[in-house]
């Protein structure tokens, strides 16, 4: 019996409900009201501009997190960019070596650089590029972001805390930029570059940066005498020497490439440096020409 009443209270339900729905008088039977409808839920993308506690390559919107940059910060994020085209259109992400990841590094080194006011790779900082989680890929994220971080040295691209924005950091004399060094040798190989003022002694100094296009890394790692060549360009440049036959007898070159991955990302920026092994210097010898950077 009880389940039969409650089947008829049911039923008694039913008939009062249909029975409020009758349309009263002075309305128009829309039950929307004319409310636009809700729109889709649309994909987490970061924000630029703005400073982060820790970097990454992969950013998830739950762990997702800004501070100030007046405050201890170890990157900033000066770019959000979105995949287009085909790319946008693939089932699976980007991921380093493809077309579209150096694509995005391209940009976001043409914006980067913008917002520094020079070449990040003339200075202590690097270029980290991030992309969504395969998941949030396929829910419809198509971004990338360029996050630029302060780093320990020429050696070492340990990103460190620092305090305030890198807007502008590049203009004018930087403390970030890379000038002259001290190498410190052992058994005849580079350990590492000392940083030093220019007017103090020191046997090598930043000239510039080269771009290293149609080769893989393994090429790459088999290219020695091709980079010392290009980079010999630029010293020669800089020093406002002449390219030809002495300038091996005049000063060498060191040179410093990107890791692996920001190779098969992209970057193919060779950072170039003048070596005097034969004498200490303690003057910037850009613009030396030949009587100051002479035939040895």
């Amino acid at each position: 019996m009880r389940r039969w009443l409650g089947a008829l209270a049911l039923a008694g339900t039913m008939v009062t409900l249909l029975g409020g729905c009758v349309q009263p008088t002075g309305t128009d039977g829309d039950l929307t009201g004319g409310w636009p409808a809700l729109r889709p839920p649309q994909p987490f993308v970061p924000s630029s501009g703005v400073c982060l506690p820790r970097i990454t390559v992969v950013v998830q919107a739950s762990t997702y997190e800004t501070v100030d940059c007046t405050r201890n910060h170890l990157a900033e994020a000066l770019h959000v960019g979105a995949f287009t085209g085909r790319t946008a259109r693939a089932e699976n992400r980007p991921e380093p070596g493809s077309p579209a990841l150096r694509t995005a590094r391209t940009e976001c080194d043409k914006r980067v650089r913008e917002v520094l006011g020079g070449d990040w790779r003339s200075a202590r900082l690097s270029l980290t590029i991030a992309v969504p989680t395969t998941s949030a890929w396929s829910a419809g994220a198509r971004w990338y972001r360029c996050d630029v971080a302060e780093t320990d040295s020429i050696d070492n691209a340990r990103p460190v805390n620092r305090i305030g924005s890198l807007r502008g950091a590049l203009v004018g004399d930087s403390p970030l930029s890379h000038s002259c060094f001290d190498p410190k040798l052992i058994s005849g190989n580079l350990n590492y570059m000392a940083p030093v003022m220019c007017s103090e002694p020191h046997r090598a100094e930043f000239v510039g940066v080269y771009q290293e296009d149609d080769m893989t890394w393994e090429e790459f790692g088999r290219a020695d005498a091709q980079v010392h060549k290009r980079c010999m360009e630029l010293v020669a440049n800089f020093a406002a020497v002449p390219v030809n036959s002495d300038l091996s007898y005049r000063t060498g070159s060191i040179f410093y490439p990107p890791s692996q991955r920001e190779w098969e990302e992209g970057d193919r920026g060779i950072r170039c440096f003048l070596w005097s092994d034969d004498r200490k210097l303690t003057r910037s010898m850009r613009d030396a020409g030949p009587t100051g950077l002479p035939v040895i």
